[in-house]
């Protein structure tokens, strides 16, 4: 009876490994292709590897960078934004209407 017990839980084993090894590989690979095509491609393959991270140690190792790089992005658009807003609420001074840098004249370049 308890060598039954052993195998079953080995089974059992085997088979959330490999379901979990299925359903995280499908996300992340779905999350890769959205790099290239339309969609939230980094949010998908943080949630890939989020669900092989549940078993596989290789994966919590991943997430981490793939959250380093998405803190990353985020706080460069973040940037990118702000520095946009400055300027639309502050033009410069030397700018023109379509916030191209006007030419100087001869009286400003002395």
């Amino acid at each position: 009876m308890l060598r039954l017990v052993s195998i079953l839980r080995f089974i059992r084993r085997g088979t959330v490994l490999v379901g979990v090894g299925l359903a995280g590989g499908t996300v992340t690979a779905a999350g890769v292709v959205m790099l290239v095509t339309p969609g939230p491609g980094l949010l998908v393959i943080i949630t890939g590897l989020a669900i092989l991270s549940t078993q596989f140690a290789w994966a919590g190792r991943a997430l981490e960078k793939m959250k380093v790089r998405a803190r990353s992005a985020r706080n460069k658009a973040s940037a990118r934004r702000c520095h946009r807003r400055t300027e639309a609420l502050h033009p410069r001074k030397d700018t023109n209407v379509e916030g191209r840098r006007a030419p100087r004249s001869r009286a400003d370049r002395s």
